[in-house]
């Protein structure tokens, strides 16, 4: 059966298409073709608010709801997230736990995988920031489970956590080669953060294959005349990319602007976003906008929508280019650039319809 999407307006990731329809079949896009070429057996849907545009993916969000992963590790918390990011126009994300002891680890761990197995939709894989970092700049992370990690462990976690462990945060100055190539034969992403490297240490880590980093400038040695740090690392490089937060707490909305004129398509959005609770090691306040644990800043209460309208309305980004560091960017990092982050034959027919004004109407999966 073939679906059409029919809309006044199409992003397709590289390019703008008016009247135009994108024919779907089994959920993968077919064609895109003008509105006059729909095929008379098509089942249409019609999109007349504002654009379409590829579906958006956060790598980074720790719960939504009222439910956060770490403190109810369950496949009913992922959903209350996954419902929260979808209306926000990202049907896809990483749920992420921050440094914690192993055993919420692996409870998140299994969660995952119930919430799969009862067909739960949109989580690409599990995200596990900490507690392989560096405590001076741990963040709102806590102390006592911060170390550096025997091989023996790192091993233990990533045998539990096969297939369901996307992505792991780590500080590259306190963990050893062994155990940075360990990850890597897992098929896992490194991400450097939460990190006090040097410039030259940070170097090192991307020369051993890391090729991103968590949140630019949040948790990390700053950019200094005579101190470069991993701030300076990320932007001077080529190749590594690095999330940032766009709600104008955790970076100032100049300092995105900077970044990404520095970086260009190598920097992409995540919302850091986490929810209000009482339990858990990280008791999130909402305050102005924004969640604090223990009177430190902790997370935001953004979507990825809001990401897309800050950049453009607050750091003059161009929307283009801020569509794609909500979608196209964060599926190159998790190599799913072929399903996700396009408009175009081959891809999954999965969209966001947003208004002019870029407020999101809806995402499609």
């Amino acid at each position: 059966m073939i679906h059409a999407h029919e809309a006044n307006i199409i992003f397709t990731g590289e390019q703008w298409l008016m009247n135009h329809c994108i024919l779907a079949e089994n959920g993968i896009i077919q064609s895109i073709v003008p509105n006059e070429d729909i095929p008379s057996e098509a089942i249409i849907t019609s999109y007349i608010s504002g654009f379409l545009a590829p579906a958006f993916i956060d790598i980074q969000i720790y719960g939504a709801k009222g439910s956060l992963l770490a403190v109810d590790p369950s496949a009913e918390s992922l959903h209350k997230t996954y419902e929260y990011c979808k209306t926000g126009g990202a049907p896809y994300y990483q749920p992420t736990v921050a440094t914690n002891s192993y055993d919420v680890f692996y409870k998140c761990i299994d969660a995952v995988s119930d919430y799969w197995h009862k067909g739960g939709k949109g989580v690409i894989g599990l995200h596990i920031e900490g507690p392989w970092i560096n405590k001076a700049k741990k963040g709102a992370h806590i102390d006592q489970f911060i170390h550096s990690p025997r091989v023996e462990e790192a091993k233990a976690l990533l045998e539990y956590g096969k297939g369901v462990i996307t992505m792991i945060t780590l500080a590259p100055e306190v963990c050893s080669t062994e155990v940075i190539e360990l990850v890597q034969s897992y098929g896992v992403i490194i991400s450097a953060g939460h990190s006090n490297a040097t410039f030259e240490e940070a170097n090192e880590g991307f020369e051993k294959g890391i090729h991103v980093a968590t949140h630019l400038y949040n948790a990390m040695s700053p950019l200094q005349h005579r101190a470069p740090g991993i701030v300076g690392a990320v932007l001077n490089h080529e190749t590594v990319m690095s999330s940032i937060v766009a709600d104008g707490y955790h970076v100032d909305f100049a300092a995105i602007s900077i970044a990404k004129k520095v970086m260009q398509e190598r920097l992409f959005f995540i919302t850091d976003a986490v929810t209000e609770t009482n339990e858990g090691y990280y008791p999130h306040k909402f305050v102005d906008d924004k969640y604090e644990s223990n009177g430190i800043l902790s997370g935001s209460a953004l979507t990825m929508g809001k990401c897309v309208k800050n950049a453009v309305e607050e750091a003059g980004i161009e929307l283009s280019e801020a569509l794609r560091m909500a979608s196209l960017y964060p599926a190159q990092v998790m190599k799913l650039d072929k399903q996700l982050g396009r408009i175009a034959p081959g891809y999954k027919a999965s969209f966001v319809e947003m208004r002019d004004n870029l407020e999101v109407l809806q995402a499609v999966d």
